[in-house]
């Protein structure tokens, strides 16, 4: 059944990176429940423009929980309560009428404020950038099954890329660690044979870059696989843990 809420927002405002932030409070009237949290940010940004003040900036691409452009912290969690969501699929019929609601961007020193909920996440594109690849050719889609992969492996490379690279997971973390982001791309391939011949240089380098950008180191929190959007599991940290030391001791990378 929908509803009508009135609720109060508490939302960071930046101007930039070397701008000084503060949360300034709306009200957001006669939000449906049926809307989902952009949806209603998208109606207060209209109103906003309407009294001739500066909108909300925030990201925001494909809206179907696949791009991982949206992220927030609302009420001090990544993505907002609702487990398993990213912030476009969580709906207002999540809370209640009346209530008080914290936005704020991601805290990390990797992730610089561009304004208000915008962060630049470029840092993890050059972690990818950094290992992210192989060079086997392996043709086109109809020559997969030439490689034969056994179904319990295939799944857990599969879900290792389910991986969005939203950053929820930095977000989440007392450290604004990076491990788990990065173990998730480095499983993926690790697991698989197209990825063995780069499978050393991967894990050296991934790290190196993800350590010399400023994330933090994992202490097994577990914060990051709670907030995950996409319930990436902290099993993957230690699959890395396992080919960097493995890389570094047995391998001629450096």
């Amino acid at each position: 059944m929908t509803k009508t809420l009135n609720l109060t927002l508490k939302v960071w405002r930046q101007k930039g990176q070397n701008s000084k932030g503060r949360l300034e409070t709306y009200n957001a009237k006669n939000i449906s429940s049926d809307m989902s949290f952009l949806e209603m940010i998208d109606v207060i940004n209209e109103q906003l423009t309407l009294d001739g003040m500066e909108p909300i900036a925030f990201d925001h691409d494909c809206r179907e929980g696949i791009c991982g452009m949206c992220g927030t912290v609302v009420n001090g969690r990544p993505h907002g309560p609702e487990k398993g969501t990213t912030l476009c699929q969580l709906h207002m019929r999540h809370f209640s009428d009346g209530d008080t609601i914290v936005v704020e961007p991601w805290r990390s020193r990797a992730f610089k404020v561009i304004k208000d909920l915008v962060v630049d996440r470029s840092s993890l594109d050059k972690i990818i950038q950094a290992g992210g690849y192989i060079s086997v050719n392996t043709g086109g889609a109809p020559d997969a099954n030439a490689i034969l992969i056994p179904q319990e492996i295939a799944e857990k490379a599969m879900d290792a890329a389910a991986c969005i690279g939203c950053g929820a997971c930095v977000a989440a973390c007392p450290n604004a660690s990076a491990m788990l982001f990065a173990s998730a791309k480095i499983s993926q391939l690790a697991l698989l044979p197209q990825g063995k011949p780069e499978a050393a240089k991967r894990a050296m380098e991934m790290v190196r870059i993800m350590d010399g950008l400023g994330f933090g180191n994992c202490t097994n929190e577990r914060e990051c696989e709670a907030e995950c959007p996409k319930e990436i599991s902290i099993v993957n940290i230690a699959r890395m843990n396992r080919e960097f030391f493995k890389a570094a001791f047995l391998s001629d990378v450096k």
